[in-house]
């Protein structure tokens, strides 16, 4: 159901909208439910919240969504996808920021999303709560880190599902599960309360099934600003920078180009210059960040950590002074670039993964890599991105990146807006 549906409903009957809700949970595999949900309330719990909230006058009045596990809810102990640390942490006393807002804005908490531990990786596979897929496809993966809350969006469990993203979390599970999403900036007290990874990376960020959606969830959060005049982009295919597996670069390109005209061949050599060594200057900055946040865990609890994540962390305090310092060159020049590009273009559109959602033995270390390369360009430069589903022919799906310079860019709604109007 979307927006208006859950509306309606928790409108005419709260009670209804509740079961409602409880039935998709309960039509989840067991496995599937413990790997996807963390927390929910029970049904005498959430029928008093869509009765509070869809009595509200806010643009999402009774809409219900899922909060990724990093978000704090007061009383609720927090997981982060690990198995420590609510031993650890005491639950929290306060709402996130933006479980505050989403609240007075009418929308419905329904619960807590599993994630990949500690939001330290782009699959849905976690070794305490089980692996997340995605609905209707066993074994493939939703992404990470941001998997339950793509998945129970994918499922229609829920219309909208909150998410973070330091690398990739909201861009590749949108991309895999066939969802719009939105990633915001580093730093914005949205974010600034949630379990961190990176701060200096870490954003918050959401999922929807279709762009009218999220366009209701960036105006009731951001505004609407509209464009003045037709947005000026352009699109930077995989050519020359990265390397898609068959059949998704032609996919991808046709989506791409009904939004915006390829880049020129002097555009195309510049961005591609400026992207080269992203991924490595964002594995170097963000682990040493990383290592930070669970510094007074990491070793204490080694054994508590799977071991994939455990050796990312690690990795944070190995790095030399000459590879940080490098790599904060590397930074300052990319995040030039940007600047420089937003001087003349509003956007810029990049693919999203190389390669549809994952078997588990195509979870290696170089198809992350591979899909770094796309993702990291944004994330060094700490800037806001809309994702776009693109459907493959196999009924699997991958998307598009549509970069800008701020989470209000008109662009957003302009792009949201056309696509709205082309759904059939």
């Amino acid at each position: 159901m979307n927006f208006a549906a859950w509306q309606d409903l928790a409108r005419r009957d709260a009670a209804r909208a509740a079961s409602a809700l409880i039935e998709r949970l309960q039509a989840l595999t067991a496995p599937q439910r413990r790997a996807m949900v963390s927390w929910h309330p029970d049904a005498t719990a959430l029928t008093a919240a869509f009765a509070q909230q869809a009595a509200r006058s806010g643009p999402l009045a009774g809409v219900p969504y899922f909060a990724k596990d990093l978000f704090p809810v007061r009383g609720v102990p927090m997981h982060a996808g690990s198995g420590f640390l609510a031993e650890v942490k005491a639950a929290p006393t306060e709402d996130a920021a933006l479980v505050t807002d989403l609240a007075d804005c009418g929308a419905v908490l329904a619960g807590t999303a599993h994630l990949h531990e500690f939001a330290y990786g782009l699959t849905g596979d976690n070794p305490h709560w089980g692996n997340v897929d995605i609905p209707g496809w066993p074994g493939r993966t939703p992404g990470g880190s941001s998997s339950g809350s793509a998945a129970l969006v994918a499922g229609d469990v829920v219309p909208f599902a909150l998410g973070t993203d330091t690398g990739g979390s909201v861009r590749v599970p949108a991309a895999y599960c066939g969802l719009f999403g939105f990633r915001g900036v580093p730093r914005s007290r949205w974010i600034a309360d949630a379990f961190p990874l990176a701060p200096g990376f870490d954003t918050a960020g959401w999922f929807t099934r279709t762009a009218d959606d999220l366009l209701t969830v960036q105006t009731a959060l951001l505004g609407a600003s509209e464009a003045t005049r037709s947005p000026r982009g352009l699109y930077l295919g995989f050519a020359g920078w990265a390397e898609p597996d068959p059949g998704i670069a032609e996919v991808v390109d046709a989506a791409a180009l009904r939004l915006a005209p390829a880049a020129d061949d002097a555009s195309r050599a510049q961005l591609i210059r400026a992207f080269h060594g992203s991924t490595e200057a964002y594995a170097t900055l963000q682990s040493i960040e990383a290592y930070r946040s669970h510094a007074e865990w990491l070793d204490r609890y080694r054994e508590r950590y799977g071991t994939e994540v455990w050796q990312r962390l690690d990795r944070g305090r190995q790095w030399s002074e000459d590879a940080h310092a490098r790599a904060l060159v590397k930074q300052t020049a990319l995040r030039l670039m940007w600047t420089q590009f937003f001087l003349t273009f509003d956007y810029l559109i990049l693919p999203a993964t190389p390669f549809a959602a994952p078997l588990p033995e195509q979870r290696t270390v170089a198809n992350r890599q591979r899909i770094l390369a796309l993702t990291t360009p944004a994330s060094v430069g700490g800037l806001p991105v809309l994702s776009i589903p693109v459907p493959l022919p196999d009924g699997l799906s991958t998307g598009l990146q549509v970069v800008v310079n701020h989470p209000a860019s008109p662009v957003i709604g302009w792009i949201l807006r056309r696509l709205r109007d082309e759904a059939p």
